[in-house]
């Protein structure tokens, strides 16, 4: 049996009276595309930053790929390969597409010289074919600022698949987007695990796009693990339902 990209083993996590994940336990298998459900304020998005470094667990296990990492900072982690993208888009709002792609790598926080640095012809041509990857190449050029909120994910998602991570956690990657690009977005999410090889852990409100997109599913509620189980497990499960599909 393969070691598990993603290991959480009951993780706690409050802060000061609060608590946000309680005894949370799950697996993120190489390879596949796990989708992570549940009410707003179920402490999906605490176990993300909890996993990929933002802040450290009260008590609890995280591993990747076997090794424990719940003491590792974000840079550290990411330095691993594992990566995430945010609810609110972080791009550099004043530079064009391909610049964004370019100071994305690696790992590294831009300065104002990057925007005045040369870089290899090989990266430029890499970063140019992930815009066409997402769909974004006609725009390749234009400020990303002046993108709309759907294309400027798109273009964030492009930043992450530049520096090749081995997993990439997507925090509600189709919110705010168009439902007409919705579409292509699963299409290019589901392209970039079997093309690429990535596993990708996905925070996602939409049910119709993480049904389509998931192969496994939890569902948090109040901070502790409900259910999980494929799409149409987690589908008819009355718990799921009654805490949380019951108003979608």
């Amino acid at each position: 049996m393969s070691t598990p990209t993603i290991e959480v083993s009951n993780v706690s996590k409050s802060f000061g009276g609060v608590v946000a994940n309680k005894m949370v336990s799950m697996k993120v298998e190489p390879g596949k595309i796990t989708g992570l459900i549940g009410p707003n304020g179920s402490g999906k998005t605490t176990l993300f930053n909890s996993i990929v470094g933002y802040h450290p667990i009260d008590e609890g296990s995280i591993k990747f790929q076997g090794k424990e990492i719940s003491k590792l900072r974000v840079q550290q982690i990411a330095r691993l390969g594992m990566l995430r993208t945010f609810q609110q888009t972080r791009i550099y709002s004043k530079m064009n597409c391909v610049e964004n792609i370019l100071i994305s790598v690696p790992h590294r926080t831009a300065t104002f010289s990057d925007m005045f640095r040369k870089y290899p012809a090989e990266l430029t041509d890499k970063a140019e074919h992930l815009l066409e990857f997402v769909g974004l190449y006609q725009k390749r050029h234009l400020i990303s600022g002046d993108l709309s909120f759907g294309q400027q994910k798109l273009l964030e998602f492009a930043m992450a698949l530049m520096n090749e991570p081995t997993v990439l956690l997507l925090d509600e990657p189709t919110a705010g987007i168009n439902p007409t690009l919705i579409n292509g977005l699963i299409d290019r999410l589901k392209r970039a695990n079997e093309e690429f090889g990535i596993t990708l852990f996905v925070i996602e409100h939409n049910m119709r796009v993480i049904m389509n997109l998931a192969e496994h599913m939890y569902c948090l509620a109040h901070g502790e693990m409900l259910a999980n189980g494929t799409p149409d497990e987690i589908q008819n499960d009355q718990r799921v339902i009654d805490a949380y599909l019951g108003a979608h």
